[in-house]
């Protein structure tokens, strides 16, 4: 960011009419929101001002405002309110506005609803239940405590669960059989993840590999851009479920987050959020599956080969206060969640000396610190399995726990103990993952992954493909960069495996945490 003087005199030149300086405003907004990116760099544009856009999940967005100072952007677009009602206790947010909505719903394969006899027909969520129960139903979900999609299906989870689906009843956290049925539905996560844009692209990603999951929780809009997608290339569609027993809705709130910029900054924001609420752009959001305020603009129409209504009254569950659903965050977490099965690669060749493997000491200790992960919700269980595999050439050696205290404690000393020396091959480290996990993956119990952090370029290594596609039983393989890294190799094994990679260099620590999301 500028200087504020630098900022105040660009800004007065926007005001006036002139065209240069650029002014600069910084956005962080959810991925939900990228597909009105046009839209805002257009009117950006239109006002000679350089719009920044980071796409950052829920948790981050409200972590970053909970802090003792003020983040250095000028606004936040989240997915829901719901996170900075939890997080920004200082009301750092100011003049928040919806710019539209979608409830989240489930997604399910037209073959799949059909054969469970759903097409037409009213679904609650105890046939959702029977079906996982009955092993008939998998479905991709993003992280309740990492993305809002995902809090919002599994929070219409609980509230269903206790029998009162127009409201989060409070007692539901802790009543054992709404407990028991949400566990028992959680159990059908196939493949999770810390956004729902990228869930969208994993399903897709699925389908041209000709392995379509089952179904996916996402919101309405994200599923009408998966169902366009997939019309497009001659592929089966999505039937829209909504939940029967209710659901909660992303509003999409655009704030202003005030840190001393001046009133020209905070003009150009009032001028663009009046932009995204005006009714041209309406018609564009609801063209795009969106839901607007009432009368603002055309829903955009059903279609009815997949059961797609944008103008279907939903019923929207009423959610608490806010510390109560932070508790029920937790519980997800702590609790109800599908247990992780999760090997960690971690790159400790010569080229790693220094700097590198202090930070990835350190970024392992915030991963293995339980009061330090529960404060980004990452937090172990004692039912995760975890094992740390420290490789140069080879691996030097595995360290297999869980995620008790006392198991943290043990796999995180083990990698104090490393030190920096050798070559790299991170495919003879993947390939032992495997191995390793194989016994645990063969009790489905678990959702599994495996993560590679490396610096540099790996040794070569034939025949992993094959090994992966034998034994890796649909295993994603994440990777986290660091220092001057060609991430090449990592973003084959990610394409391969349907997983991602996460940039290290600027924050490793963050992108340990990242991670987790899809775990």
């Amino acid at each position: 960011m500028r200087s504020a003087l630098a900022a105040l005199a660009a800004a007065a030149l926007l005001l006036a009419g002139c065209g240069a300086p650029h002014a600069d405003f910084h956005i962080v907004a959810g991925s939900e929101e990228k597909t009105f990116e046009p839209i805002v760099q257009e009117f950006c544009a239109s006002r000679n001002v350089t719009c920044r856009i980071d796409y950052k999940g829920s948790l981050d967005i409200g972590l970053m405002l909970e802090g003792a100072n003020a983040p250095d952007v000028d606004a936040v677009w989240p997915a829901s309110s719901l996170w900075l009602d939890i997080y920004d206790a200082h009301r750092r947010v100011k003049d928040l506005k919806s710019i539209a909505s979608s409830p989240v719903i489930l997604g399910v394969r037209l073959g799949k609803a059909r054969e469970l006899g759903w097409i037409g027909k009213p679904v609650h969520m105890d046939d959702i239940l029977a079906a996982v129960t009955q092993g008939r139903l998998s479905f991709l979900m993003t992280s309740a405590t990492q993305s809002n999609s995902g809090a919002a299906a599994y929070l219409a989870m609980l509230a269903a669960a206790f029998g009162k689906p127009d409201r989060l009843d409070p007692r539901a956290l802790d009543d054992p059989e709404a407990r028991a049925k949400v566990k028992s539905l959680l159990k059908g996560v196939s493949r999770s993840s810390g956004s729902s844009g990228w869930l969208k692209d994993l399903y897709l990603s699925s389908v041209a590999a000709g392995h379509p999951y089952d179904a996916m929780w996402n919101y309405e809009a994200l599923l009408k851009e998966t169902n366009d997608a997939l019309r497009a290339r001659g592929g089966e569609l999505l039937y829209a479920v909504y939940p029967a027993d209710g659901t909660t809705y992303a509003d999409a709130p655009l704030g202003y987050v005030e840190h001393g910029q001046g009133k020209d900054a905070k003009a150009f924001f009032d001028a663009l959020q009046a932009h995204l609420l005006s009714a041209d752009i309406q018609a564009k959001i609801a063209a795009f599956g969106r839901r607007t305020a009432l009368g603002m603009a055309r829903p955009a129409p059903p279609e009815a080969d997949w059961n797609f209504d944008p103008s279907r009254v939903v019923p929207s569950i009423a959610l608490p206060e806010a510390r109560v659903i932070a508790r029920a965050l937790t519980l997800y977490q702590e609790v109800l969640r599908r247990p992780s099965l999760t090997a960690i690669c971690l790159d400790f060749s010569g080229s790693m000396q220094g700097d590198g493997e202090t930070q990835l000491k350190a970024a392992l200790q915030t991963l293995f610190d339980p009061s330090q992960a529960a404060h980004s919700l990452i937090q172990w269980t004692p039912q995760d399995r975890i094992f740390i595999l420290p490789f140069d050439a080879d691996v030097r050696e595995v360290d297999q726990g869980d995620g008790s205290v006392a198991s943290q404690a043990r796999l995180l000393g083990a990698v104090q103990r490393q030190s920096a020396d050798g070559g790299t091959d991170m495919y003879a480290c993947a390939e032992r993952a495997l191995g390793e996990m194989k016994p645990f993956l063969a009790t489905g119990q678990f959702l599994p992954a495996v993560v590679i952090m490396t610096d540099g370029r790996s040794e070569a290594h034939q025949g992993f493909n094959e090994v992966w596609r034998t034994d890796g039983r649909d295993v994603p393989i994440f990777g986290v960069t660091f220092g001057d890294a060609d991430a090449r190799e990592l973003d084959e094994l990610a394409t391969m495996t349907r997983a991602r990679v996460f940039d290290g260099r600027a924050d490793l620590t963050e992108a340990f945490r990242s991670v987790r999301g899809y775990n």
